[in-house]
């Protein structure tokens, strides 16, 4: 265990750490050694872009983990119904999953190109005034990003919820058919309170997911129209190695960290008090 832990001390805890001092400096092209206090992130703050990626990521957010669970749990009540081919189905709705993000990026831009996708083979096929040109929209290019992956990521979201099914205790569900409750109303008022943990872990992955934005963006929109689609994570690459200047770029980064800890941290207090229940009965 030696060698791993001493790389993560050195590497990712060391990284984070002179990420932060240089944030505190004046570094632009190369690190500084001075210190200019909280200077960089007053700057960062009072910086349009910032404020605009951070208000894209707050939209995607909400609206890609709300999706995800949703279209997640539907999948999982669907693959819950022991159908037949269930393995084949699963593995169907896992793998965008598996693809990377710059992959499906590629592929959804095309889909959704004016006079190369969808729009233009509806109008072949006859609706000349058919219209569905929403990547070159200012307005609604962020929804582009959050269609695409959503589409890749509901399968993560449908495994995790399909395992938390499957982990519910099967007199539970004899009981609701003896009582002739509704298999829709079972769902909804039994099992969904009961998968709690489930829940949980999905929205911890897909915010993190959130957080760390960036191939989807790159490989779809270059952050555009115009700064439609600009997310933290591209406003941090763009400072860091286009506009050379690492001292703002640490302190969004830090900002970042902040985020992905505001998450992380209140569900392993949750998960770690849970489990501290579970010893003592």
């Amino acid at each position: 265990m030696a060698p791993m832990a001493i790389t993560v001390l050195c590497v990712y805890v060391g990284s984070t750490l002179w990420s932060f001092r240089v944030s505190l400096s004046s570094s632009r092209t190369f690190p500084a050694s001075d210190f200019v206090g909280l200077q960089q992130y007053v700057k960062l703050f009072g910086n349009d872009r910032w404020l605009i990626s951070l208000k894209n990521a707050a939209i995607f957010g909400v609206l890609f983990i709300s999706l995800c669970l949703i279209l997640g749990f539907l999948l999982a009540v669907f693959l819950d119904q022991r159908i037949r081919a269930e393995s084949i189905f699963r593995t169907i709705f896992l793998y965008p999953y598996a693809m990377s993000f710059v992959a499906t990026g590629l592929v959804w831009q095309w889909m959704l190109n004016p006079a190369l996708g969808i729009q233009e083979a509806v109008r072949q096929l006859g609706v000349a005034g058919f219209t569905f040109d929403w990547i070159v929209s200012q307005d609604l290019a962020i929804y582009t990003i959050v269609l695409a992956s959503v589409w890749q990521a509901s399968g993560l979201a449908m495994a995790l919820l399909l395992a938390g099914l499957r982990g519910i205790d099967e007199e539970i569900w004899k009981a609701t058919r003896i009582d002739g409750i509704p298999r829709w109303r079972v769902y909804l008022s039994i099992a969904l309170p009961m998968i709690g943990p489930s829940i949980a872990t999905v929205v911890v992955l897909l915010s993190v997911s959130v957080v760390k934005l960036f191939d989807a963006v790159v490989s779809m929109t270059q952050g555009g129209p115009g700064t439609a689609t600009e997310v933290p994570a591209k406003f941090i690459m763009d400072y860091l190695f286009g506009r050379a200047n690492i001292g703002l770029a640490s302190a969004a980064s830090t900002v970042m960290l902040l985020l992905v800890l505001s998450f992380l941290l209140p569900w392993a207090y949750l998960r770690q008090k849970a489990a501290n229940k579970e010893k003592q009965r």
